[in-house]
This record gives structure tokens, C-alpha cells and sequence, in this order.
């Protein structure tokens, strides 16, 4: 090129400073660069499959939960059935008659929906368990216990002082429920009260310390 008639000297030498520059500002060839691309390649290609993974994992996991919550539901409304059923027969004969029902809370999911419980014990009206007396909430969250248990029974179980609001007629009552699941579980009663006590087969006192 510089042979040519119209071959411009400064220009050139202008150019070839710009291009010097350009190769400064470059720095030093990275021998490595082909390493170090195969490198970040491998490293893409995991961080791609691990983003696959774990929403592959996340959609498994939204259908498991949606499974659990359906078989749940299931689960729940199919227990809870067999317990009204067993609630109104159980207070029936807790209370010697009347009548007791409970429902789940309308329009609402039944997993967490309230629940609603009326109950009308012998010479009253049908009303909410709030308006109960001390005594009949006692026995009518009984009739509930047991209604429950009733359904999936335990081999053991504890009750704490659940007759504490009960009169001694009552108390009677309740001994007789208790007795009818006396077959196949072992009750533990923490009670002051001496009906229950005389009712044990075993009994054990527990005292504290004076301060």
C-alpha cells in the first residue's frame, strides 16, 4: 500500500497509533480463554439443569400438597360425619334425653371452617352451647370427646380434671361412658373428685410441698 501513488503517510501512522492503542487497552492475550469458556460452559449448563430441577421439583411438590389437601379434606369430612353421629347418641345418653348436633361453618373450606354446636338437654330449648350452665358445657364437651374417640379410639388416654364442673349425678354418668371404652384403652383421670376416685381400679395420690 505505502507503493501507491495516493498513499497517505499520516494517515496511516494516525491509524496505526489508534490501533496500538486499542491493542494496549486489549492487554496481554489470555492464553487460558478456551479453559476458562469451557469452564463457564460446564458451570452454565449445571446451573440450567439445576433451575429444571427444582421446578420440576416445585410442580411435584404443588401436586403432592394439592393430593394431601384433597385426601385431607376427604379424610376430615368422613370423620367428622361418623362423630356427629356419634355425638348425638353419646348426649343422649350422657344427658338422659334431649338432643345435640354440631355442624361445619357454611361456605366455608371444611378444613377451616368453624364449627358450630347446639345442644338442648332435657327440658330446655335447642340452643348454642354457650348458653349452657357450667355443668351441662362439661358434659356436653364430654358427649364431644367421646364421640371422637369413638371414632379412631387410642389405646391410652389422659383426661385432666374434666369433671370438675360436674355434679355427682353427672359425675355417675360420665363413669359409665367412661367404662363403656374401658375394653380397649387405659384412662388415666386427674381428678379431686371423690366419686371419680371410688370409681378407679388404681389409685394414686400425688401431694406437694407446703411453702
Amino acid at each position: 500500500l505505502w507503493l501507491q501513488a495516493d498513499f497517505d503517510t499520516a494517515a496511516a501512522r494516525k491509524e496505526s497509533q489508534v490501533l496500538g492503542a486499542k491493542l494496549d487497552r486489549l492487554g496481554n492475550v489470555n492464553l487460558d480463554a478456551v479453559t476458562e469458556l469451557e469452564e463457564m460452559e460446564s458451570s452454565y449448563e449445571f446451573l440450567v439443569q439445576q433451575v429444571k430441577d427444582l421446578n420440576e421439583s416445585r410442580q411435584h411438590l404443588m401436586e403432592t400438597l394439592r393430593r394431601m389437601e384433597t385426601e385431607s379434606r376427604a379424610l376430615f369430612e368422613e370423620t367428622f360425619v361418623a362423630a356427629r353421629e356419634n355425638f348425638a347418641v353419646i348426649f343422649r345418653k350422657l344427658f338422659q334425653g334431649g338432643r345435640a348436633d354440631m355442624f361445619l361453618a357454611e361456605g366455608e373450606d371444611s378444613l377451616e371452617s368453624g364449627i358450630e354446636i347446639v345442644a338442648r338437654p332435657p327440658g330446655k330449648e335447642l340452643q348454642s352451647i354457650n348458653l349452657l350452665s357450667g355443668g351441662e358445657r362439661s358434659l356436653t364437651a364430654l358427649a364431644i370427646l367421646f364421640a371422637v374417640f369413638k371414632v379412631k379410639p387410642s389405646p391410652f388416654c389422659i383426661l385432666d380434671e374434666v369433671d370438675a364442673a360436674l355434679d355427682d349425678a353427672n359425675v355417675q354418668r360420665f363413669l359409665a361412658m367412661l367404662d363403656t371404652f374401658r375394653g380397649g384403652t387405659q384412662f388415666v383421670v386427674v381428678t379431686h373428685n371423690k366419686g371419680t376416685m371410688a370409681h378407679a381400679q388404681r389409685l394414686y395420690g400425688v401431694t406437694m410441698q407446703t411453702k
